[in-house]
């Protein structure tokens, strides 16, 4: 679950308040905390009203997407055998639940962004830092953004890969998906599971 978050670190993060659900798109980073508690950080606009909301909403979700494609009945071995196939998604996604804290505080938020840059840049030849930008403008920056840290109460995983068809169905399915997603996350992910 934690290779997921990591490689997909896009998150659906869900609160709710007293009228509705809400949802937005924030990248997180997963780190231990103090007592090897494990902690969801990331950063908003101070202007997004989701600031707002993280006053008062605290119960949250995360919701991280991995690979997922389609499956095609006449990916089935046994579809001309009796024809009782039909199509379906596979996917994997990670569920975080746990309650979420506004930081305001420009250390935390520049250590988080640091973070989050060093982390995505780590495997490009010329990575960039937060430090190759001009002091003044980072610092205008940063007073404008505002911390979430999630403390995490529990990690729920869920990985369709069509383990629940027969050994004959699970070759054909990912023969299938590696003639037609050469080389995807797709691919690697049936792989994962079935390989097991």
């Amino acid at each position: 679950m934690r290779k997921l978050i990591a490689a997909s670190p896009l998150a659906t993060f869900i609160l709710a308040d007293e009228q509705e659900l809400i949802a937005n798109h924030i990248p997180f980073v997963l780190r231990s905390g103090e007592s090897h508690e494990m902690q969801l950080i990331a950063h908003i606009p101070r202007a997004n009203p989701l600031s707002e909301t993280l006053k008062n909403a605290k119960n949250c979700l995360a919701i991280f997407h991995g690979p997922d494609g389609y499956v095609s009945p006449s990916y089935y071995a046994t579809k001309p055998l009796h024809g009782k196939v039909v199509p379906t998604w596979n996917y994997s996604v990670v569920h975080v639940h746990g309650v979420a804290e506004l930081v305001d505080d420009p250390n935390w938020v520049r250590e988080q962004i640091e973070l989050l840059t060093n982390l995505h840049e780590a495997t490009r030849s010329f990575p960039w830092s937060v430090s190759d930008a001009p002091p003044d403008f980072v610092e205008s920056l940063v007073k404008a953004l505002v911390g979430i840290e999630i403390s995490v109460d529990r990690f729920e995983g869920k990985t369709k890969a069509s383990q629940n068809q027969p050994e004959a169905n699970q070759r054909s399915v990912l023969e299938s998906i590696e003639r037609d997603y050469p080389d995807s996350n797709f691919a690697r992910l049936m792989h994962s599971v079935l390989d097991r």
